[in-house]
């Protein structure tokens, strides 16, 4: 159990905790949540030890295992494969353990304690998992969206967001008590946080998670923790839960009820107005979605930095866009490089369009060159009269230049849209316009490349603002913004009269504003019939069907290539492979049991191991004792069977 009591906590001379009390129980799933800057990060360095409280009394159990996420960016020509399998601390300690027995019996053979320590070093790695710890990190890696063939790529090979999964892997692979979790969905594409989700709800130790995406919160927490005025106060339930309760709380306050009344009055008028339009009918659906939630939402609104809307397109023209029998990529050494074929697409005004789709399979590429950003290989992209396009990168430094401050961004982009600037383009009405946007005093003066995340993105979605856009192409526009921001941008766009283009990994973000999806995948672009939550289920089988590709894959790089046979024996080698085929049915029939039968000991092993590990009665633990004893047996004759069949099986098909 993890206790807070009247805990005091400081950061520099900045007050975070001021006599917090909390309780964390064993097996727990806590979300910690609060405004940025409200003490979570520093919290955590108390959770992990890095940190001690400046008063007050802190306890957690000295002997349980803590595993995070290292947030430094690993420089190795390490193999991935390797690297993963680096966070199980425990196996790397008994490996080392067993390379400093191994040296020493070498020197003394005939020293029966050595003997005996390096019998007790194979078993306790044996214990850990050695066998499969290779497998079990690649299911970690394929989980995270890696490809079969980057299984054993250098980490220096691969790209910071990559990088970055990689140390999530190495912190899942780490048997640990204690799971720390800082924004683990900030570098992950939708299928990678489905996978993740399912992996977690599994997780059987304490679980301490930071992160700024609601569903991803309900989906694997059952507890909040709220940091506000240095205090902790604990809400029993997922987010949701968590934002019911304290909107009941908010509402006693009448400053905060009267700020909820006009956002909810705000977006009623503007769903009133569209329910009036035939042809936004559509549209008006999933704005009433939107004001559903708004009774629980607004709280949080009041509580955000800031709040902003889109102003009415000055045109819309219709279609906005269409695209024509186009080829996506771009050029890797002056060579095409396709990403997706034979695109014929058209963007109509008032669309609000969710694009889904795996890691690696286009999205990005497909809004870049919407974006201007790329050319299309083939084809055509026809926009249509007075396009003007608002464009949210999800690297938000590909609009942004890292030495210039935010005023010259906006300086220099009123001067490269001159007359057709329709906002005041005075630098004091640019100081004004940054403002609203929480860029007050000195923050206009500062550097981009020394901003952080969110405040980087509230400066692209102030330059998007500024321009009225009538087509806005986000990618994954939330990474770096609080709850609070992130419920600013939905009513934003719920609000906005243009035309929506979404890529996000936010699915409470793409369900309040989206009203239809696109599919990118298999070399191509289609329309995805289905919500989210059956997205979800389509990519947890495509996952499967992958890692089952995968298997079959090492399976048949595994076997021998047969020499052809010569055209005078075709009849008989075809006879002979027949027969063997016969032969081997029965043999692949028994593996498969014996596979199944294996997985359902190891269920049973590690449920009794679980439970010797709690305070049991001395006939219990007798008996548990005797049953992990015949599962043990069991496992060793199926595992040398398994060989023995196995063997067989292989001189058949050799």
């Amino acid at each position: 159990m993890i206790t807070l009591k009247n805990v005091v906590l400081r950061r520099s001379a900045k007050l975070l905790l001021d006599g917090a009390n909390a309780t964390i129980n064993p097996g727990e799933r806590v979300g910690l949540v609060g405004r940025n800057g409200a003490g979570k990060s520093t919290l955590f360095a108390l959770f992990n030890r890095t940190l001690h409280e400046d008063g007050g009394d802190f306890f957690l159990p000295k002997q349980w295992r803590m595993s995070q996420v290292a947030q430094d960016m690993p420089e190795t020509d390490e193999g991935a494969s390797d690297f993963v399998v680096g966070g199980d601390t425990r196996l790397v300690e008994l490996r080392e353990a067993l390379a400093k027995i191994e040296a020493a019996y070498t020197e003394n053979p005939d020293d029966a304690d050595l003997g005996m320590a390096l019998a007790h070093a194979y078993t306790d790695l044996a214990d850990a998992g050695e066998h499969d710890a290779a497998p079990r990190a690649q299911a970690l890696i394929l989980g995270l969206g890696f490809k079969s063939h980057e299984l054993d790529a250098p980490v220096s090979s691969f790209s910071g967001g990559w990088r970055m999964r990689l140390q999530l892997a190495r912190a899942l692979m780490c048997p640990s008590d204690l799971l720390l979790l800082d924004e683990p969905t900030n570098h992950l594409d939708l299928d990678a946080l489905v996978w993740l989700e399912a992996w977690l709800q599994k997780y059987e130790g304490t679980m301490i998670v930071i992160s700024h995406d609601r569903e991803f919160l309900d989906a694997v927490t059952n507890v909040t923790l709220h940091v506000a005025n240095a205090q902790l106060t604990r809400y029993g339930g997922n987010y949701s839960k968590f934002e019911e309760m304290r909107a009941l709380q908010m509402e006693q306050q009448q400053a905060a009820f009267g700020k909820q009344q006009d956002k909810i009055a705000h977006l009623q008028k503007f769903i009133d107005r569209f329910k009036a339009k035939a042809s936004k009918a559509k549209q008006a659906q999933s704005r009433v979605k939107a004001l559903e939630r708004m009774e629980k939402v607004a709280p949080l609104l009041a509580e955000a930095d800031f709040t902003f809307e889109f102003k009415e397109p000055g045109n819309i023209p219709n279609p906005m866009l269409s695209i024509t029998q186009a080829s996506f990529g771009y050029m890797v050494d002056d060579v095409p490089k396709t990403i997706l074929t034979n695109v014929s697409r058209s963007v109509q005004a008032g669309q609000r369009i969710g694009i889904l789709g795996a890691n690696g399979q286009g999205k990005s590429t497909l809004v870049k060159t919407i974006a201007r950003e790329m050319g299309a290989l083939a084809g055509t992209v026809t926009e249509g009269k007075g396009l003007n396009i608002g464009y949210f990168a999800q690297q938000e430094l590909d609009v942004l230049r890292p030495l210039d401050n935010p005023l010259e961004h906006m300086v220099r982009m009123a001067r490269e849209l001159g007359a057709s600037a329709k906002e005041p383009t005075g630098e004091q009405a640019l100081r004004g316009f940054l403002g609203s946007f929480n860029f007050n005093g000195d923050m206009v003066k500062q550097p981009v490349g020394t901003m952080s995340g969110g405040e980087k993105a509230r400066l692209v979605l102030a330059m998007m603002v500024w321009q009225r856009p009538n087509l806005l192409l986000l990618d994954e526009p939330t990474n770096h913004l609080d709850l609070a921001t992130r419920e600013a941008l939905a009513v934003a766009l719920n609000e906005f009269e243009g035309t929506l283009m979404l890529v996000s990994h936010d699915r409470a973000l793409l369900r309040s504003v989206c009203d239809e999806f696109w599919m990118v995948g298999r070399g191509g672009v289609t329309d995805f019939d289905g919500d989210l939550d059956d997205y979800q289920r389509y990519l947890l089988e495509e996952a499967k069907r992958l890692r089952e590709e995968a298997k079959e894959a090492v399976r048949k790089a595994s076997e021998p290539v047969a020499a052809p046979a010569p055209a005078v024996a075709k009849q008989d080698a075809a006879q002979s492979r027949q027969q063997r085929s016969e032969q081997a049915k029965p043999l692949k029939r028994e593996i498969a049991q014996i596979d199944e039968r294996l997985a359902e000991a190891g269920t049973a092993k590690a449920a009794i191991e679980a439970r010797l590990a709690q305070s049991l009665p001395a006939a219990e633990i007798a008996e548990a004792g005797k049953r992990l004893k015949a599962l043990n047996e069991e496992i060793d004759k199926l595992e040398e069977r398994w060989m023995t069949v196995s063997g067989q099986l292989e001189a058949l098909t050799a």
